[in-house]
């Protein structure tokens, strides 16, 4: 599979097989994660692996899906706060976000690419994922990727918006198509 067929396979799954992936399969998605880019190469990400039925229990809680409390395996990324880069302008950008959302995205299209499924969690409850995990206060969880084989195969049709209304020619609202 190349890249454009990853992209084009890639979906939110919501129906997960109980067996867990392999540590083989599961580093080799992490490892798509740490060779993404980032801000100046800072690589402010951390990824933990969680497994454990009682965590995986405790973490079901954090977001209120029936799904969510079947998943068997997950992977809580987060960013560390005093490792990213930031702009050095008026704005003082903070680049965390984008950098793990890069490393995660990473993750999905290699996990695809595997074979194996992934939904990227937002909607937690980050205090009570922080207080499970015991992150320091510099770690922020940015989302929970739920990663396991799916009980199907076919992957729902993808909506997406029309070019048109997302391109524009040198100027926001200059319509190029």
């Amino acid at each position: 599979m190349d890249v454009k067929e990853a992209i084009v396979k890639r979906y939110s799954e919501r129906v997960y097989k109980s067996q867990k992936i392999t540590n083989e399969e599961l580093f080799q998605v992490l490892e798509a994660g740490r060779l993404a880019p980032s801000a100046c190469n800072f690589q402010p990400w951390k990824f933990i692996i969680v497994s454990d039925d009682q965590n995986l229990e405790k973490l079901g809680e954090t977001y209120h899906r029936d799904w969510f409390k079947s998943v068997p395996q997950m992977v809580v990324v987060c960013g560390e706060k005093e490792e990213s880069w930031k702009r050095k302008n008026s704005d003082n950008k903070d680049f965390m976000d984008v950098d793990v959302a890069i490393a995660i995205d990473h993750m999905t299209l290699r996990a695809t690419e595997m074979g194996l499924a992934t939904c990227w969690v937002c909607a937690f409850e980050p205090e009570k994922v922080a207080e499970i995990l015991e992150l320091p206060g510099s770690v922020e969880t940015i989302a929970i990727l739920a990663i396991g084989h799916p009980a199907s195969i076919s992957a729902p049709e993808k909506k997406r918006k029309p070019m048109q209304d997302i391109v524009f020619s040198e100027k926001y609202g200059n319509k190029l198509l």
